[in-house]
C-alpha cells in the first residue's frame, strides 16, 4: 500500500487497495486545506497532521463495531473540535478512467470567476474549470491529494432525459493528461449515484472531507 494518501488513492483508482484487514492507517495532510476520513473495504485511512497516536487512541474508544468507528459521528466530531474544521456529509466515493474524443452532449466553457458554481468549486478545489450545457453544468479540479474532482449540476426542468449521465460521461471525455476523474455523491443521493454509475463511474469506498473554517 502507498505511503502518502496520493499514492493510495491512485492505486485505488487502478483497482488496488488496502488490505481488508479492519485496520486504520494514519497519514499526513498533503495540503492544509484538506483532511478528512476514507473508508476502503475493512480498512480505513484518516488524513490529518494530528498526532497519529490521539488518532488510534480516540478511535479505540469510541463505543461500535470497529469497522465502522472512523465514519462514526462520535470520532468525526472529536476530530472536527481537535482541528476546528467542519464537514457536511458523507459521500460514496467514485472514480472512472478517462475517455478519448469529445463529449456526448455540447458544452461551452465559463470564463465568469463569479459564477456561483465556480464560487462553490473554487473552495475545495484547485484550477476549476466549468462547462454549461443546456439545462446543467459539469466541474472539474483538482482536489483532495491534487486528483482531478468532478461535479454536475441538472436544472429541475430538463431531469429523466439522461443529462446527469451526459454531463458525468463528459467530465471523463475532459479529464486531462490521461488522469482518472474522481467524484462524490451524497448516500442519499439516489439520482447523482444513479446517473455516475450509468457513466461508468465505479464505487471505491466513502469519505469524510474535513473543511478548513
Amino acid at each position: 500500500m502507498g505511503r502518502t494518501l496520493g499514492e493510495i488513492l491512485d492505486a485505488a483508482a487502478r483497482g488496488q487497495f488496502p488490505p481488508p484487514d479492519g485496520g486504520t492507517t494514519v497519514v499526513a495532510q498533503e495540503n492544509h486545506r484538506d483532511a478528512g476520513v476514507i473508508a476502503f473495504t475493512a480498512h480505513s485511512v484518516v488524513f490529518t497532521d494530528e498526532d497519529p497516536a490521539w488518532v488510534r487512541s480516540t478511535l479505540a474508544g469510541i463505543e461500535c463495531d470497529g469497522l465502522a468507528a472512523t465514519m462514526n459521528p462520535r470520532f468525526l466530531a472529536a476530530l472536527m473540535d481537535r482541528t476546528g474544521r467542519r464537514h457536511d456529509t458523507i459521500d460514496l466515493m467514485t472514480v472512472a478512467g478517462p475517455l478519448p474524443g469529445e463529449p456526448p452532449v455540447a458544452l461551452r466553457e465559463l470564463a465568469d470567476r463569479d459564477h456561483p458554481r465556480v464560487v462553490r468549486a473554487r473552495a475545495r478545489r484547485d484550477d476549476v474549470r466549468v462547462w454549461a450545457a443546456d439545462g446543467g453544468v459539469v466541474v472539474l479540479g483538482r482536489g483532495i491529494a491534487g486528483r482531478w474532482e468532478t461535479a454536475i449540476e441538472v436544472d429541475e426542468h430538463v431531469r429523466h432525459r439522461g443529462l446527469g449521465r451526459a454531463l458525468a460521461t463528459a467530465a471523463r471525455h475532459l479529464v486531462p493528461d490521461g488522469a482518472p476523474v474522481w467524484s462524490q455523491q451524497a448516500a442519499g443521493n439516489a439520482r447523482s449515484i444513479r446517473a455516475f454509475q450509468a457513466a461508468g463511474f465505479r464505487p471505491v469506498g466513502s469519505e469524510a472531507l474535513l473543511i478548513a473554517r
